[in-house]
């Protein structure tokens, strides 16, 4: 039976802001739960202090400010976000303990071992190695429900949504969101014309593994781009300009229509502009 700590409440404000991350979340109904998580998700939405990404944050990056470091959160968060669609209440676990073990394999590709040892010593790097490799054994089905992106938000995403579906709060947020079923649809078309055309190959690949990662969700969900930390990091009007996921699509339709010089020109214009952005994440 999976155990769940208290969850974040809503009046714990006083720490870190958010960085500049983009994510892809899945947002799961119930009937997609076993028991007792079905329940714990139930009342945990009956009590309406459901946590905001900035919350999240703060209590991801508490668990990890601790002496001696450890290089993922102790324990696995109990909160979710959740939102209700026609009626029906939809979840989104964090699961900010698998997340963290997730993003430190990541990091061990990423950066150089000088970098790595100043930010976490080798010591943390295989006490978390080996906690989540145990872990793995007694949940090997286990998948995250939030996927994160750092300083960028992979291209591959924005096949998943439409320009239409795009929601913009000058300073609050830039997200889109849609039904899983759209957005498999989507992405399987869209592989079709990426396979058949040359040059696309590791975008082509970027799609099969996120095609991977839907699969195992209830075909009901809902998913959503989320700019993140981004919108803070990024200009207002460059914001409210953005049609990254309209590029993207043009893009793949001129591919369709034998269009290869429309297609490289959409494409590599989307790719330069946040080529820009992610190199950011490199700046002293």
């Amino acid at each position: 039976m999976t155990e769940y700590p208290e969850p974040l409440l809503p009046s714990a404000r006083s720490a870190p802001t958010v960085p500049y991350a983009s994510y892809l979340r899945v947002y799961e109904p119930l009937a997609a739960f076993a028991e007792p998580e079905r329940t714990h998700w139930a009342a945990y939405a009956r009590r309406g202090t459901a946590p905001t990404a900035q919350d999240e944050l703060r209590r991801s990056l508490a668990e990890l400010v601790r002496v001696p470091l450890v290089g993922v959160p102790a324990h696995e968060s109990a909160d979710a976000f959740t939102a209700e669609v026609d009626g029906v209440l939809l979840v989104c676990p964090w699961r900010t303990r698998l997340r963290g073990w997730l993003a430190l394999e990541e990091l061990v590709e990423q950066f150089p071992l000088p970098v790595l040892d100043a930010a976490l010593p080798p010591g943390a790097r295989r006490r978390a190695a080996a906690e989540y490799e145990r872990w793995r054994e007694r949940n090997p089905d286990a998948r995250p429900w939030i996927r994160t992106g750092v300083w960028q938000i992979p291209l591959r995403w924005f096949v998943l949504v439409a320009d239409d579906e795009r929601e913009y709060v000058q300073g609050e947020r830039l997200r889109y969101r849609t039904p899983m079923v759209q957005a498999r649809r989507r992405l399987a078309r869209a592989l079709r014309t990426l396979r058949a055309a040359e040059g696309y190959g590791m975008l082509a690949e970027g799609l099969v593994e996120v095609g991977s990662w839907l699969e195992e969700f209830h075909p009901r969900s809902m998913v959503e781009l989320d700019y993140g930390g981004l919108v803070h990091a990024l200009p207002a009007d460059r914001l409210a300009a953005d049609r990254s996921a309209a590029d993207l699509a043009a893009g793949v339709e001129a591919l369709r229509a034998g269009d290869a010089e429309g297609a490289a020109e959409a494409y590599g214009g989307l790719a330069e502009r946040w080529r820009a952005v992610r190199e950011r994440l490199f700046a002293n």
